[in-house]
């Protein structure tokens, strides 16, 4: 009987969750056939068989989560001789479809500093790659560290109660006990007791985006600047230049001008194309512009990147931005495109709204909103006239990035997009 058991996926991933099994017990399954569908924090992948013969049980389910090394399902051999099991999901998986990630905001996934680090393998501890993560960070060793989470699982505040302890020096050092859950991780009521309930099991993908949201508000001093920029030329000016294009060219969209000039401003503003390190206190100078681009996705937020925006010309970017949007929604995107960025840009022009405060895409430090253009009366040329005015918000971190600095940055922009002429002096 072959044991089939979730290998190892590489990148400091530990878990996965089953999204669909694809087979029945008692069905013969060829090599290479899908088994399972499953998705971890960073692609959603179908699992092949590593061997043909018949499956014996399934010890999965969907919704399931479970740990590398966990058996997912038995086969009975059909008189092959053993296959050893693959070492990583690449190694299953020739073309994965990835689920995104923020790694979020969008997600995109920044897994350097978990595949340099290795835990001493003295006994398993029970905690997410978020916090083993948060652990290294405050050099925290979890073997010490007692858990308050289900069946001893260390939390997040468990590891800055421990840090915040032993900082204080033995002197004020107390008698160890388990960290307090916060408010926020009480036991909820018995909702039940209302009215009908659902539970549901929370997506990979959506455990993935509340990871780095909270990460980003406990770790980022942001603020917010809005102001509004005069899209009323810029406009008229794009919307006559996608009359002229014929059949299968590529239109300009705002979201690419967008992108265009904020490449720009971030040449002249670097500051705001970094990444803040405070365990070395140096910030990270990035001699390129890679912007993310918040896409709204049914499986949820996503930020694709796209590569060296300040170099393309602004027909071809456009090009490239609905190629790749269009690739993100239908799941057709390599985990690396998620990677790498320096800067996001989030639009829900489209879905109304005028001012918000989007959360900086963790490492890096600012990220700009952009709201529905409206027709608004304002003062142009003397007079009170109707204008199409865009909103503009622009969070950024405060512990590199002043307010004056911010200021600057989106007026900028502002003036770009204010002078459509501007653009034809971007490369």
């Amino acid at each position: 009987m072959y044991q089939f058991k979730l290998p190892d996926l590489g990148e400091g991933i530990h878990e996965a969750q089953i999204v669909s099994v694809l087979v029945q017990e008692g069905q013969a399954v060829a090599e290479n056939q899908p088994l399972l569908e499953l998705e971890t924090d960073k692609a959603a992948v179908q699992v092949p068989s590593p061997r043909a013969g018949v499956v014996a049980k399934v010890h999965v389910s969907p919704g399931q989560v479970v740990q590398v090394g966990q058996i997912l399902v038995s086969i009975e051999d059909s008189g092959s001789a053993e296959a050893a099991p693959p070492t990583s999901i690449t190694d299953q998986v020739a073309a994965p479809q990835p689920a995104g990630a923020a790694e979020t905001l969008v997600a995109q996934a920044h897994p350097r500093a978990e595949t340099r680090a290795t835990q001493p393998a003295v006994r398993p501890v029970p905690a997410s790659p978020a916090v083993r993560r948060l652990a290294r960070e405050l050099g925290v060793d979890l073997r010490e560290v007692t858990g308050s989470g289900p069946r001893g699982r260390i939390l997040k505040e468990d590891v800055e109660a421990f840090a915040k302890k032993h900082a204080a020096g033995p002197a004020t050092a107390e008698p160890e006990q388990p960290a307090q859950p916060t408010p926020i991780d009480a036991q909820l009521p018995d909702f039940s007791q209302y009215g009908p309930v659902r539970r549901v099991a929370v997506p990979q993908i959506r455990k993935t985006i509340a990871r780095q949201m909270a990460r980003s508000w406990a770790s980022v001093p942001r603020v917010t600047h809005c102001d509004f920029a005069d899209v009323t030329e810029l406009e008229r000016n794009r919307q006559r230049y996608n009359e002229t294009l014929t059949e299968g060219q590529a239109k300009l969209t705002t979201t690419a001008i967008i992108m265009k000039v904020a490449a720009a401003a971030l040449r002249r503003f670097p500051q705001l194309n970094a990444s803040y390190d405070p365990a070395r206190a140096e910030i990270i100078h990035k001699d390129y512009v890679h912007i993310g681009l918040a896409v709204d996705t049914p499986r949820g937020l996503v930020v694709p990147v796209v590569r060296d925006v300040d170099k393309k010309p602004l027909v071809e970017l456009a090009a490239e931005v609905t190629k790749l949007v269009d690739r993100v929604r239908k799941g057709e995107f390599q985990i690396d495109e998620l990677r790498g960025g320096s800067f996001t840009v989030t639009n829900v022009g489209a879905l109304g709204g005028v001012f918000f405060t989007p959360m900086v895409n963790y490492p890096e430090v600012a990220i700009l909103g952009v709201g529905k253009a409206r027709l608004q009366p304002a003062v142009h040329e003397g007079q009170i006239v109707p204008r199409l005015l865009l909103p503009l918000s622009l969070s950024f971190d405060h512990r590199i990035v002043d307010g004056a600095d911010a200021a600057r940055f989106v007026a900028e922009i502002i003036e770009s997009l204010e002078n459509p002429l501007r653009l034809l002096t971007m490369t």
